[in-house]
């Protein structure tokens, strides 16, 4: 029979395991701290000269749109560039009123072109009593008792609990 101490022995083993992981974690962040200001400027620098460059290439192409008639776009370098017709978009100033002329303008096309929903509110249902619910056809389901383990969440153990849940995953899709 398991007893109160036997859980308690396992809850330390299962904190000490999660300390030990949880300093690698530490060590393996510190290092990418470490590599990330190592090359911050460099990366900085690049991602300024590249925006810049982008820029003046859509520049250049905005003052030439006579060179992309036929094809409207073309590849150089690697890198897809011209002109290309953005995507229009629908604009409902008042939808009430839209609603009000599909039923009169298509009537038979009323149900494909409006979107009606009716469905109740849960949150609202969960501040009436189990007597009120019974009586509008809402069961009950009361909650089972299930295993509990959950550390005192930092950013950290955060991390380590996706951790976690990624080794289970990879273990169950290697079963």
């Amino acid at each position: 029979m398991t007893t109160l101490t036997d859980i308690e022995k396992q809850a330390r083993m299962y904190a000490d395991k999660r300390q030990i992981l949880r300093d690698r974690v530490e060590a393996f962040e510190a290092e990418i701290d470490s590599i990330k200001r190592k090359h911050y400027k460099g990366i900085r620098a690049g991602q300024i000269a590249a925006s810049q460059a982008e820029d003046r290439l859509g520049i250049s192409i905005e003052a030439a749109p006579e060179l992309f008639i036929k094809p409207k776009t073309h590849n150089l370098h690697g890198i897809r560039c011209g002109l290309q017709m953005g995507k229009g978009k629908i604009e409902i100033a008042d939808k009430a009123k839209t609603c009000t002329l599909i039923r009169k303008h298509f009537p038979d096309q009323a149900e494909v072109l409006i979107k009606t929903t009716e469905a109740p509110i849960a949150k609202a249902l969960d501040q009436l009593t189990s007597a009120e619910l019974k009586r509008i056809g809402v069961t009950v389901i009361p909650g089972k008792e299930s295993v509990y383990i959950k550390p005192a969440d930092s950013a950290l153990d955060k991390l380590v609990e996706a951790l976690i849940k990624e080794a289970r995953e990879k273990d169950a899709a290697a079963a």
